[in-house]
């Protein structure tokens, strides 16, 4: 049997019922074979942002960042959060698109890994106040390999989300 190892990933969505979505995603997380010690951070929203910059016509996005250790392999990893994306109702329609779930692989132990389907860790985390700051909050020690403290990267995008109610 594989060691486990620990991964980060960012899970959010801004249609339908948020809160909601978020819980069953996290337990379908929690039951899938290969992955255990489901840990969640404090949810926080923020403004959507699509390619054109920030949209105040589109719902708000609510996200949060999760613990996971796991013996699945990046890409076998990859294929259960689609089906548990799939199984909350997403549809991949357009780059940057609204959804109801989104969930991202942001680290997977200290792997450093370029390919077309899969880049790890995640490219654009460390600029993302939605995927750093609920992170730092999670994980004060947290590093992001290349990158740094996440607390650090947290500090000047405070300001770009806010705690859930």
């Amino acid at each position: 049997m594989a060691e486990p190892v620990r991964a980060i990933l960012a899970l959010g969505g801004n249609l339908g019922k948020r809160r909601k979505t978020i819980r069953s995603a996290l337990k379908a997380l929690a039951a899938t074979p290969g992955i255990k010690g489901v840990k969640c951070s404090p949810l926080v929203e923020s403004a959507a942002v699509t390619e054109a910059g920030v949209d105040e016509t589109k719902p708000n996005y609510m996200n949060g960042v999760v613990q996971i250790d796991t013996t699945l392999k990046p890409k076998e990893l990859l294929t259960q959060i689609r089906r548990i994306e799939t199984e909350h109702g997403r549809i991949r329609l357009e780059r940057w698109g609204s959804r109801t779930l989104d969930i991202d692989i942001i680290t997977y132990a200290d792997l450093l890994k370029s390919g077309k389907e899969l880049t790890i860790p995640h490219p654009r985390a460390f600029q993302r106040a939605f995927v750093v700051v609920p992170w730092a909050m999670l994980d004060p020690q947290a590093v992001l390999p290349g990158h740094g403290s996440v607390k650090d990267l947290a500090a000047p995008l405070q300001d770009q989300v806010w705690l859930s109610k």
